[in-house]
């Protein structure tokens, strides 16, 4: 037999032997990574769906939906937010919804658009279908599915969560807008009260009465591009949608100058929860680093400050059996007005002591983001301290006085 007729046979055992035989590798080796899912529904509203499923994730493990701010891309949201690590170190699968320049120029996900952010149509259809599809294919819990995005991501999480309050478990929008607000909430605060920021919702879903996600809002105090004032809209909107006050149940200090204030339910958890990272711009809080409750990577929008993905990621108890209770909470009783100190000043001096911020030439309260009127010395306005860098207009109310 002519020896180069065993040359292939040769080398092919060869190459077996060292590990090294020329096939793809197999699911078990192969890394993971973000990849885009070519069909998973009719999407009616024509966006790419993306996902990132760890190596050997079993079945029956938390899904995570994840949605990118304007001019931002699936694979920007995957690389720098830092959600890829805590879908290892947790388990749970994630889909990066994303957004073309044909549906909206600056792919933003079109929060404003009726026809987007209905029950059974467009874009909010189209995520739906994505989940239906991680459901079926990745074998996720369908009782564990959450939602979070920024900006106009965070305005469509506002947007899933009304509409399929059957889906999510919880939600959490990052400088995002409340549900069915439009383009107008994003830059000045609305008069609004809590049942009619509620009302919004309960008519996304005639006739469903629960339960509820759980809702957490993260946002800014020095965010002009979606201003303050969004966040307590939120937490007006959802706690009114809970049935729950408005009052605080107890305030934490975190990392980054972050304080979290939460709203319980009747059983002691936290069915609201409203972040206010101070001195933070627009974009989602990062902190680079190996730590557990560190991730994410800085950049357009992704702000060095606290790993917020991490500690949603904690809140929806992915990281143990149960949502950890809020750190070292205080519970903030019935205020009395010797507790609540008042300041009188001029719009531009609030803003220069810290106790406002302006936007597009207007003022508005820290913490409760209650407008105030125009940014100037002359408009002189009264504010009321209720908790840390939180203050409420008082105009007239006021008998105690701070420095």
């Amino acid at each position: 037999m002519n020896p180069r007729r065993l040359w292939p046979a040769l080398l092919a055992a060869v190459l077996a032997v060292a590990g090294l035989a020329m096939s793809p590798l197999s699911p078990a080796n192969a890394a993971a990574t973000l990849t885009q899912v070519g069909s998973f529904g009719s999407n009616p509203g024509a966006l790419r769906m993306y996902s990132y499923v760890p190596t050997g994730l079993p079945a029956g493990r938390p899904l995570i939906v994840a949605l990118h701010g304007c001019t931002q891309s699936a694979n920007a949201y995957y690389s720098n937010s830092g959600w890829p690590k805590y879908a290892d170190l947790y388990q749970a699968a994630i889909v990066f919804p994303e957004q073309t320049s044909a549906n909206n120029a600056l792919s933003c996900f079109n929060w404003f658009t009726a026809g987007d952010i209905a029950r059974g149509q467009g874009e909010a259809l189209s995520v739906k279908q994505m989940v239906d599809h991680a459901i079926r294919t990745y074998g996720s819990d369908a009782s564990r599915v959450y939602v979070t995005g920024l900006s106009a991501g965070g305005a469509m999480t506002a947007v899933m969560l009304a509409a399929y309050p059957d889906v999510f478990a919880g939600g959490a929008v990052v400088a995002g807008l409340p549900y069915n607000c439009g383009t107008v909430c994003q830059y000045q605060a609305q008069s609004r009260t809590p049942k009619q920021w509620g009302d919004l919702v309960r008519a996304a879903n005639p006739g469903y009465t629960g339960p509820w996600p759980r809702v957490a809002i993260w946002h800014g105090t020095a965010d002009t591009t979606v201003v303050p004032a969004n966040a307590t809209e939120l937490r007006d909107q959802w706690t009114n949608v809970w049935g729950i006050s408005q009052t605080p149940s107890s305030t934490a200090g975190l990392p980054g100058s972050t304080t979290v204030t939460n709203y319980h339910d009747s059983t002691g958890r936290s069915a609201v929860s409203l972040y206010e990272v101070r001195g933070l711009g627009h974009g989602t809080p990062v902190a680079p680093g190996s730590a557990e409750d560190q991730c994410g990577t800085t950049g357009a929008y992704f702000l060095s400050s606290i790993c917020s993905s991490y500690h949603i990621a904690r809140s929806w108890g992915l990281g143990g059996g149960t949502p950890p209770p809020s750190p070292s909470p205080t519970v903030s009783p019935t205020p009395s007005p010797t507790a609540q100190p008042c300041f009188t000043a001029s719009n531009y001096a609030h803003t220069t002591a810290g106790r406002a911020t302006q936007s597009g030439g207007y003022t508005y309260a820290n913490g409760s983001g209650q407008a105030m009127g125009l940014w100037n010395t002359f408009t002189v306005r009264t504010l009321r301290q209720t908790g840390p860098n939180h203050y409420v207009l008082a105009d007239g109310q006021c008998s105690v006085s701070g420095r």
